[in-house]
């Protein structure tokens, strides 16, 4: 059903990004990487099911927990790698770490720390390449990716309506694992139903609780398609999924009784990474891991070798004019 390249796309790209993420949670305690970390252990599927049928010049939009979406869309690792160092070769100079990746010659645009606020700034870039299409004669997508928590932010509303009205090609993907930091969904919403309060701005939506990388990517390629066309208008997709390691940090957070034991265990039996390698013959999953662990330790090496900025780099990118 699904080719032996397409399989190996996804899960090399989803292994990388697991593997990478848990090298930084082995190394962060040596103080190497310079800011808060906050990890997609366990939410890598919906990041390469996104990130997969797009193109290079389409555009992500992505919230401070951005490493998954910035490796699924081809962000550069060494650059990465060194940003989490805080040296001068990376992605953004050394400056902004973890919560702010960007990578705009692979698509990727700035994240933020701020909650919700990379939403409004994603329909503004949409409404700009619409207004390109008109010269270019091709339409770019953008694809605005966020937790659930940042749906509870009034600027998630206001965008809504601004995307529907201005007919936008605009992807809102919600990667709702339940919880804003430790808050369960169940405490902070009066409704789950949240595909019925966004289709009151007359916007199409999609509700994903499969976590089969495949059935997303499918339906994701299918939207980017609607998406092309002109204006026809922004579409949501709500994605079931759950975060194994805690909010922000390296470790597994189990043990602070917030949350049921069982659902982590739940869907550790549903892992796609697992699943996807089952997939493969074993040659072709040991070069894939070989491939994976080379790249990792590139970047490290990338990393560890590079420059701090110089002290005058403090005051540049301040301010805009």
């Amino acid at each position: 059903m699904y080719t032996e390249d397409l399989i190996s796309r996804l899960y090399k790209t989803m292994s990388l990004i697991r593997r990478f993420e848990l090298r930084l949670a082995e190394i962060y305690h040596t103080d190497a990487i310079k800011s808060p970390v906050h990890l997609s252990v366990g939410q890598e599927a919906i990041a390469v099911a996104v990130c997969d049928p797009l193109q290079k010049d389409d555009i992500v939009s992505n919230t401070y927990r951005c490493h998954a979406t910035y490796i699924a869309k081809g962000g550069d690792l060494n650059e990465m790698m060194a940003e989490l160092y805080g040296k001068a070769t990376g992605c953004a100079g050394g400056k902004a770490g973890s919560m702010h990746l960007v990578d705009m010659k692979n698509g990727v645009l700035g994240a933020s720390a701020v909650v919700g606020t990379t939403i409004p700034v994603a329909a503004g870039y949409a409404l700009a390449l619409q207004m390109d299409a008109q010269i270019a004669g091709k339409q770019r997508v953008v694809v605005s990716v966020f937790g659930d928590g940042a749906t509870e932010e009034g600027c998630f509303y206001e965008t809504l309506n601004f995307a529907a009205l201005h007919k936008l090609p605009m992807l809102f993907v919600c990667e709702n694992n339940r919880l804003a930091i430790h808050t369960p969904l169940e405490k902070r919403w009066a409704t789950e139903r949240m595909c019925e309060r966004v289709e009151t701005y007359g916007i199409k939506t999609h509700k994903v609780t499969d976590p089969d990388v495949f059935v997303l990517r499918e339906l994701v390629a299918k939207s980017v398609d609607e998406l092309r066309e002109p204006k026809s208008g922004p579409i949501f997709i709500e994605c079931s999924t759950y975060r194994w390691l805690e909010h922000v940090g390296p470790r597994d957070d189990h043990s602070d009784n917030y949350r049921d034991i069982n659902e982590y265990r739940c869907w550790k039996e549903n892992d796609q990474i697992t699943h996807l390698g089952k997939m493969l013959d074993e040659k072709t999953r040991k070069r894939l891991d070989d491939e994976i662990t080379a790249e990792i330790r590139a970047s490290e090496e990338f990393a560890e070798k590079s420059p701090y900025p110089a002290n005058e780099e403090l005051y540049k990118h301040v301010y805009a004019s």
